[in-house]
């Protein structure tokens, strides 16, 4: 049965039919990204996608499906998509543009984050002061 928890986390999108890496990247590393609460977000170009999903299979592998709302430079887009789990642990989907473009993507886990964003400083530091430099 397919669950949330196969593809929760973090994939980097590194390809994409229509556009070339360069411009997948152009803000930022493209990403797709689901949580367990089946909701998600994505990436690439200028466009920033939040989605609402299900899980389900497509031919015979994992699979989850969503609907998202998002916005392309400033303008507000809606559409739908998949993404399926290949038999090499990468992802395989595609998103569309409600009348508009659609793309195919394919994307491989991304590094996992740290877990804490907390830095170490020694006893008696400040936030304010570069490592090193000691309070006065």
């Amino acid at each position: 049965m397919t669950s949330m928890a196969d593809f929760t986390g973090r994939w980097r999108i590194v390809s994409m039919e229509l556009w070339d890496t360069d411009a997948i990247d152009l803000v930022a590393p493209a990403f797709i990204e689901f949580d367990r609460d089946r909701t998600g977000r994505f990436g690439f170009i200028v466009v920033d996608g939040w989605m609402d999903c299900r899980e389900t299979t497509r031919d015979g592998r994992p699979c989850v499906e969503f609907t998202w709302e998002g916005s392309d430079e400033g303008d507000q887009v809606t559409g739908r998509g998949w993404a399926a789990l290949a038999e090499d642990g990468t992802l395989d989907g595609r998103i569309f543009f409600h009348l508009g473009d659609d793309s195919g993507f394919h994307a491989v886990r991304a590094e996992p984050q740290p877990t804490s964003t907390r830095s170490h400083r020694r006893s008696g530091e400040r936030d304010d002061q570069p490592s090193g430099s000691r309070g006065s």
